[in-house]
């Protein structure tokens, strides 16, 4: 698939070009990058543990945002500590079976992200626009069915596109993998073959997966918004308004990116490949650091079980004094 060096046992080992910066800059590289990933982590598994142990947040809204701060955990997990191992090592190296994994789990989560935000979505739609039947409609069951119904898509969806992508002839010799990990259009960049076939199976799939959640999510705020509108309360309709404005920054920053990157023209290939990389790091990194931050930073409820959180907490260390 790329430029491959050859280790000791005559395995093949794909050369990745990674996040290299001038020499100054590398150390404020790594420590941002650092910094993000130990921020997406922790303020993820905070919100996780919030929910889990909050009986008052066991609601279809916070348990498919717990799904989301898994998904985002996971995304930057498979991405970004090789990517900082690489930059200390100054040596970007993959096995093939590493780089197809990473491949295949990458496009899979992006896949299970997209297709959840959607369902996220049409509840909030159904808050808002049905508060009466709500409970009645959004039922447990449901809840979890539509979390399962994005992860099984996305790994299953996502399986095609991985195939098709690690079946192309290895060539020695070939430019390196100009990207901090394998994914999938940088691996179709390098190739020594018609790529032809993948590009249609990659806008194929692609639509699918990523244009029809995303339409379906501007209908519902399209939805939220009017019924928003018809509030009685000016401070009311504001702070909805607010809270919708941040929501959909957030879908527009991951849906845009994703988008540019998977169904952009064939000829943006040609673009440098630094651009492809900053927007990876876009969806890979900022996005999962905003997530948690948007979904509960002006959310009441998980404000006071935060409160709650951390009254326990010191009421705990109290009875051990």
């Amino acid at each position: 698939m790329a430029q491959a060096a050859w280790n000791g046992t005559g395995t093949p080992e794909l050369v990745l070009v990674g996040l290299w910066a001038p020499p100054a800059l590398r150390p404020l590289l790594w420590t941002a990058l650092l910094a993000a990933y130990v921020a997406t982590v922790l303020g993820n598994g905070a919100l996780v543990g919030l929910i889990t142990l909050d009986q008052r947040l066991h609601r279809p809204m916070y348990r498919l945002l717990t799904h989301l701060a898994l998904l985002d955990t996971a995304y930057v997990s498979t991405t970004l500590p090789q990517a900082l191992a690489h930059m200390v090592a100054r040596r970007a190296t993959l096995s093939l079976a590493r780089c197809g994994a990473q491949l295949y789990v990458g496009i899979s989560l992006g896949s299970c992200e997209a297709i959840l935000l959607a369902a996220m979505a049409l509840d909030r739609c159904l808050a808002v626009c049905q508060p009466l039947r709500y409970a009645a409609i959004m039922t447990s069951t449901r809840c979890a069915t539509l979390a399962l119904a994005a992860w099984t898509l996305g790994f299953l969806l996502s399986v095609p596109n991985a195939v098709a992508a690690l079946r192309l002839p290895f060539c020695p010799g070939r430019p390196p993998v100009d990207h901090f990990f394998c994914e999938l259009p940088a691996v179709l960049r390098t190739v020594c073959a018609d790529t032809t076939a993948n590009q249609m199976l990659v806008y194929g799939l692609g639509t699918p997966i990523l244009l029809i959640p995303l339409s379906f999510i501007l209908t519902t705020y399209t939805l939220i918004l009017s019924a928003v509108g018809k509030l009685p309360s000016a401070k009311s309709r504001l702070k909805a308004l607010s809270t919708c404005s941040s929501h959909l920054a957030v879908v527009g920053l991951f849906y845009g990116t994703v988008t540019a990157m998977y169904l952009g023209p064939r000829n943006s290939s040609a673009l440098p490949a630094k651009h492809h990389k900053l927007v990876a790091v876009f969806y890979l990194v900022v996005t999962p650091v905003l997530n948690p931050l948007i979904y509960s930073l002006r959310n009441r409820e998980v404000h006071a079980a935060v409160r709650y959180a951390l009254a326990r907490l010191r009421g705990t260390r109290t009875g051990l004094d």
